[in-house]
């Protein structure tokens, strides 16, 4: 089968959608298909490459200066490198990601040359307008007009699905077609509690102590200060580490309520770590927290679980669907760092326990191999090829797990 795969976020863009992407891609390419991705370019030609066995159309990007590392691609600019990547690779089934330009002009040429389009949602507006910082009420205005946008190009494709049935729910009522929950996938051939420690511990010189671990953007809504006050409150009670991997525009100022909180010496700062060194930096660390307001899924929990870790999360959105509480790990209320700060202090300080909650882990995250989402996926192409629904009460397999 041939997939041209559309995503205005993709590889070296850091953020959960991109990652999901690009691993995607190589899974569905390493199944024996033919794979294209057209993303967005950081120049204004438009490129190709590969990227292994995946052909990439670069459309041409411009960066969003308010999101570094970040480009957009812009309607007007598009519209020739999409028809070419069509026209050149003659794909079966398209399978859109989100819904912003690339993807929309994607799903509209495609649809009318006849070919299928199966669409992803990704996207949570808490994204995008926490940078905006405006006013509550014009807030969630904006958030109720992305929602309904999202929907009317959603409304348009043969198979929908989203990562989690929290992340259907939220999307679900908008539309006129079933949504399913597939879930995005981890290769737990490659994260798993049997990886080598060493690498990371060296390059980030970690110390021989109990090690609590974040990885992802360093922005807003990752809420990342939250959890350095309450770090800076557990350590009154337990003597543990802090590591926080990735970048992003709050990373200076996270470095700075470090100092200002007396805890700098206890915190490390790892910057961008590449992909390659993931599965050391987890296997190097006791457990791993994520207090983000805006995940449908979370990836990176994911590689921590498939690591043998258990998990302290925010009770918001889809997390609670990985962190079963007082199971695999423990969840706390989103800005509460006093009780934040108890619960990790008590899993901190109990080795017996971290074992018992990273073996649950597990086998919570066993229910999510990418192989698993692979197949599910290859269903839903060839029921858009048939141009016949899936249905979930006929598909139960079809729901994330």
């Amino acid at each position: 089968m041939k997939v041209l795969i559309a995503s205005d976020a993709y590889y070296p863009m850091v953020a959960g959608s991109s990652y999901f992407v690009q691993r995607f891609a190589d899974t569905l390419a390493g199944a024996g298909h033919e794979v294209a991705v057209v993303a967005a370019g950081q120049g204004l030609r438009a490129a190709q490459s590969y990227r292994g066995r995946v052909r990439v159309f670069w459309t041409p990007g411009v960066p969003i200066f308010f999101v570094p590392g970040f480009y957009l691609s812009l309607p007007f600019l598009i519209n020739p490198s999409i028809s070419r990547a069509i026209e050149e690779f003659k794909p079966d089934v398209v399978h859109i990601q989100m819904h912003f330009f690339i993807a929309r002009r994607t799903l509209k040429v495609a649809l009318r040359r006849g070919i299928p389009v199966v669409a992803t949602n990704h996207f949570m507006p808490d994204n995008l307008t926490h940078y905006l910082f405006l006013p509550a009420g014009v807030t969630r205005f904006i958030d109720k007009l992305m929602w309904w946008d999202a929907a009317r190009i959603f409304r348009k494709a043969h198979g929908l699905s989203a990562p989690t049935r929290t992340a259907v729910s939220l999307m679900q009522p908008q539309l006129n077609q079933e949504m399913l929950a597939i879930s995005n996938g981890i290769d737990l051939k490659r994260f798993n509690p049997q990886n080598d420690p060493a690498p990371a511990r060296t390059k980030y010189n970690l110390p021989q102590k109990p090690l609590l671990l974040y990885v992802g953007r360093l922005d807003k809504e990752k809420q990342v200060d939250s959890v350095l006050r309450a770090f800076a409150r557990a350590r009154a009670a337990c003597d543990f580490h802090f590591v926080a991997a990735g970048q992003g525009v709050e990373k200076n100022k996270l470095e700075k309520l470090a100092a200002k909180l007396g805890i700098s010496e206890h915190v490390t700062f790892t910057g961008f770590v590449p992909d390659e060194l993931l599965p050391s930096l987890y296997a190097a660390v006791d457990a791993f927290v994520i207090a983000g307001i805006a995940e449908l899924q979370c990836i990176v929990a994911m590689e921590a679980m498939a690591t043998g870790l258990p998990i302290i999360g925010a009770r918001a959105v889809a997390l609670p669907e990985l962190v079963h509480d007082g199971e695999n790990g423990y969840l706390f209320e989103p800005g509460d760092e006093q009780e934040l700060s108890h619960k990790m202090a008590h899993l901190m300080s109990d080795g017996v326990l971290r074992k018992k909650m990273g073996q649950r882990s597990l086998e919570i995250i066993a229910g999510h191999d990418i192989n698993t989402t692979l197949e599910q996926f290859e269903e839903l192409y060839r029921a858009a090829l048939r141009d016949s629904p899936v249905s979930l009460k006929e598909k139960p397999a079809l729901t994330a797990v």
